[in-house]
């Protein structure tokens, strides 16, 4: 290893050690065996850099009346009605400092900005089955826009906010959405929000709208012209303001050619390309849990991570790439997996991949809602994972060294330069 990493201190992050440790008991009687492995760090170069604050989580829009497979899970979980007062919530966006928190989700393209020149009724979502993603259009108050930035302020979060990507688009039969973004509403918001000095870090375009699309989509070439319009009203809104906030895009599913075609020509007007995973299918799969402890099958997402690298890296764009939103288990995840101990199984093994293969940032769905929050819907306490993220953010460094494991397959481990100059378990040398 090389010195100065030495120097700096180490982190290892092994995932996998108590399936390992199940297993043995399984086999072996409690205490009737030993694992051996060896752990190989290569210290001289960074495969990876993530973002400082690596650690992202997702607030939805999803209203109460949100069911999957017979269980509401959302209760008052969307942005829209979340309890912006409880103590509970304020410190646990605060103990990040900062914690990045990407609003938007499925409804999101549905969603009309009530600000002063908009003169449309503003009514909220409604249940509706002949309507796409199960409810009608909805709204955001200016006045809740309002709420929330203040409670963002005492937070410290740092805020991505998913515009809507489908007004002015026709819906076709076949699944398709053709005709260039109107964006006159989602313009006229960020006028408010800048007139309001609200502090946005960075604003999305879509939600699951690139590639096969959820509900519907939008070809390569049609977002690139939709993006370089989100750069325009960023120039002229945010003109005289430094730094301006990022441009994000296009929040949906990996899908390698339209990715392709959508990164060789968005070369200047974007700065970070999102995509969102659910690799373990509908979170009413009984087979969860068998998922969630076998490497082999959790492996497979390596080859999205992989792919969408060598796009960006063979691409003439600059954008990084990010997680945009990840639950694991698709329709609200499943009680008492998801949301439980087991979980982090899954989510430290996403986290350490995606930074291997140079993930800036990863968003997990959802900080509060469903059954796959960082917090319990009802509650606010701390679920096992929140504390997994608070663990990563604060000792995990931005370096990724290459790291690799000689022995069971069911243990793996993964290495990070320390975020302090002081390393806990590294002599100084």
């Amino acid at each position: 290893m090389g010195s100065h990493f030495w120097q700096m201190g180490l982190y290892f992050w092994v995932c996998f050690s108590a399936i390992s440790f199940i297993h043995s008991v399984n086999s072996q009687g409690f205490g009737g065996g030993s694992i051996e492995g060896t752990v190989h760090v290569n210290g001289k170069d960074a495969i990876g850099k993530i973002d400082d604050d690596f650690i992202c989580a997702t607030l939805d829009w999803w209203p109460p009346e949100k069911c999957d497979y017979g269980t509401c899970s959302w209760v008052r979980a969307s942005f829209l009605n979340l309890n912006l007062s409880s103590i509970i919530l304020l410190n646990a966006v605060k103990a990040f400092s900062p914690l990045k928190l990407r609003l938007g989700g499925t409804l999101q393209d549905k969603v009309l900005y009530a600000t002063p020149d908009n003169k449309q009724r503003c009514v909220p979502f409604q249940k509706s089955t002949t309507e796409m993603f199960g409810f009608t259009p909805g709204c955001l108050p200016m006045n809740r826009w309002d709420e929330l930035n203040s409670f963002f302020q005492k937070s410290g979060a740092k805020i991505i906010f998913g515009l809507n990507a489908l007004t002015g688009r026709t819906i076709h039969s076949n699944g398709t959405a053709t005709g260039a973004w109107d964006y006159k509403n989602s313009e006229s918001f960020i006028r408010y929000s800048v007139k309001k000095n609200y502090t946005v870090h960075g604003w999305e375009l879509g939600n699951e709208l690139c590639g096969h699309g959820i509900g519907t989509t939008i070809g390569a070439s049609q977002y690139v012209s939709d993006t370089a319009s989100l750069q325009k009203i960023i120039h002229d809104v945010y003109k005289g303001i430094e730094p301006k906030p990022l441009i994000l895009s296009p929040g949906g599913f990996f899908d390698a050619k339209w990715f392709k075609d959508y990164t060789d020509k968005t070369t200047t007007s974007l700065d970070v390309v999102t995509h969102h995973i659910y690799n373990l299918g509908p979170g009413v799969d009984q087979h969860l849990i068998e998922k969630i402890l076998d490497p082999s099958y959790l492996d497979g997402i390596a080859s999205t991570f992989s792919n969408l690298r060598d796009i960006l890296k063979s691409s003439a764009t600059s954008a990084a790439a990010w997680v945009g939103e990840a639950g694991g288990a698709y329709n609200s995840g499943r009680h008492l997996v998801s949301n439980s101990f087991v979980f982090s199984f899954w989510y430290l093994d996403q986290l350490a991949m995606s930074a291997a293969y140079d993930t800036k940032t990863y968003c997990r769905q959802t900080l509060i809602g469903g059954n796959y929050g960082l917090l319990n819907t009802t509650t606010y306490e701390p679920n096992p994972d929140y504390y997994s993220a608070l663990l990563w953010h604060r000792l995990m460094g931005r370096n990724v060294l290459a790291t690799s494991f000689s022995g069971p397959k069911k243990i793996r481990a993964y290495a990070h330069c320390a975020k302090q100059s002081v390393s806990l378990f590294m002599p100084q040398l």
